[in-house]
């Protein structure tokens, strides 16, 4: 759905061409009443079109264009005046602005040029689809030009020149392996091996042995002795992901481990001396693990030496139209088949959606659509309900988790995160009320909010927002 931010200086109910103008927009429009919270919601959301007033005699009347030029290169800027002049019209359009209106104008005049703005936009999906592609980072299949990927991306060709311990935060699907894999292919070790565990994936009784080795006779059938994963990535990488997942008691030797660069394989009395490069993963908040006595303090700090957070993808909707064109051009090159696009309207279906399963539930989507839609174009219609719009965002809870490509851990997190959304926006926000809802300590309740990172900007319409 398009988005129209309004910045609205009359602060006025009787503004007639403001509401002359609402009543016949029929898109999605947000407004403020003055530029400072105007500029805090240009930082924090994407908008397709910016509506401002000015007045021509303020010393920073260009501010929210100026902004919005610098800044945001998708959005198209109109400017509103109630004396327009050649001379700051002119001035306007030079400065970046798509066009420049007088307040005296009738309602339909705006509306005019708001579609006229998105029709440029949406002419351009395909091209800037193709043209971002060539500008965009790639660590091997990591791919984004947002600016939360592109602090990622700094991280990463900083560390990477170093041997110093990471850790790796985020929800699942948002590419933490990955960004593992990135570090140590730009790094010193890169001939080395990289090897990898998945600390979940592994009964606790079971992981000491995978990553330390054991002895022949160490437990009941140890026919043999074995190698761990520690000893098979010697000189290089090891990434343990899910670390949050592992027992209290195997923490204790992996802390000693990571500090001394020592272990001793299960049954086994040597010390076996490696050189090894950490580098761990986990969706869980450990610091809410410390606290409820899950996960050491000290292997946490240990682990944190060089911190790292994937946003998810509903805050890199930048990145979605240059991923599934990633994605597509990967699966054409793979199948030998030609490659789809997407009409704009699916476009941007895609970058509205919310994409619980981050770029695995993305990348999934485009291998379905690749195979199962005819033709070389990819239109509303052949994508799920549930992207397209015909289902409401509030009736996720119902999703298939076998539609949308995802886990049991990952889905039954969504319908966590659904049924704590509903609940606050019930609410209003108020986490005391939710947890009344939900039947649970407002603790509780509190913790899983910070795990998931909902923040109320993200989900609840503004006070000044009008639909």
């Amino acid at each position: 759905m398009t988005k129209i931010l309004f910045v609205n200086e009359n602060d006025d109910d009787k503004d007639l061409f403001f509401q002359g103008f609402q009543e016949r927009c029929g898109h999605q429009i947000e407004t403020v009443f003055n530029n400072h919270i105007a500029l805090d919601r240009l930082t924090s959301k994407e908008f397709d079109v910016v509506i401002t007033d000015i007045v021509p005699t303020a010393v920073n009347q260009y501010c929210i264009l100026d902004y919005v030029v610098g800044n945001c290169p998708d959005t198209s800027c109109i400017i509103l005046a109630k004396d327009v002049s050649v001379k700051h019209s002119v001035a306007a359009i030079k400065r970046g602005a798509f066009d420049y209106l007088a307040r005296s104008s009738e309602p339909e005049e705006l509306l005019s040029i708001v579609e006229k703005a998105l029709k440029k936009h949406e002419q351009g999906v395909q091209t800037k689809i193709e043209g971002n592609l060539e500008n965009t980072i790639n660590f091997d299949g990591l791919i984004g030009k947002s600016r939360a990927m592109m602090e990622v991306f700094k991280i990463i060709e900083k560390v990477a020149k170093t041997t110093s311990t990471a850790l790796i935060t985020g929800e699942s699907g948002t590419g933490k392996e990955l960004i593992a894999r990135a570090i140590h292919r730009n790094s010193d070790r890169a001939d080395a091996p990289m090897i990898v565990i998945n600390c979940g994936a592994i009964p606790s009784e079971l992981l000491e042995s995978e990553l330390f080795g054991h002895e022949k006779g160490a437990f009941t059938g140890a026919h043999r002795t074995r190698i761990g994963r520690f000893e098979m990535a010697d000189g290089g990488t090891i990434f343990l992901d899910e670390v949050g997942d592992m027992s209290p008691d195997l923490q204790v030797k992996l802390l000693r481990a990571i500090q001394e660069q020592v272990f001793e394989r299960v049954g086994g009395m040597k010390s076996i001396q490696v050189d090894i490069r950490i580098i761990a993963a986990t969706h869980q908040n450990l610091m809410t693990s410390i606290k409820e006595n899950r996960f050491r303090e000290d292997l946490y700090y240990r682990l944190n030496v060089i911190p790292i957070h994937v946003p998810p993808l509903i805050e890199r909707k930048s990145d979605i139209t240059i991923l599934a064109d990633y994605f597509m051009k990967r699966l054409s090159a793979r199948t030998g088949q030609g490659q789809k696009s997407f009409t704009d309207k699916a476009m941007r279906s895609l970058i509205e959606y919310n994409w619980p399963g981050n770029i695995r539930e993305l990348e999934n989507l485009m291998e379905r659509l690749h195979v199962l839609v005819d033709g070389d174009t990819i239109d509303m219609g052949d994508l799920p309900d549930y992207i397209s719009g015909h289902i409401p965002y509030e009736k996720t809870l119902a999703f298939d988790p076998f539609e949308s490509g995802i886990g049991f851990n990952d889905a039954v997190e969504q319908h966590q995160k659904a049924l704590i959304l509903k609940a606050l926006e019930k609410s209003n926000w108020v986490k005391a009320k939710a947890a009344d809802l939900l039947k649970m300590n407002r603790t509780t309740l509190v913790e899983k909010i910070k795990k998931m990172n909902l923040e109320p900007e993200k989900f609840k319409k503004s006070e000044d927002e009008i639909i």
